[in-house]
């Protein structure tokens, strides 16, 4: 309960993004294969930024 107010760090908010491109481009994937590539290129982008803030 006491977290409810606690900032979320730049990784987390990265992570969340992550999260939401990923499950957007699984639901394109069968409607629109070239929407949903784009969505997991995307994903892949903000991944890399992950990576270079744990580092």
């Amino acid at each position: 309960m006491f977290g409810l107010f606690k900032k979320k760090s730049e990784a987390d908010k990265l992570n969340e993004k992550y999260q939401k491109l990923m499950e957007e481009s699984y639901r394109l994937s069968t409607s629109n294969r070239t929407l949903s590539d784009q969505k997991a290129q995307e994903a892949n982008e903000v991944l890399k930024q992950i990576d270079a803030l744990e580092n």
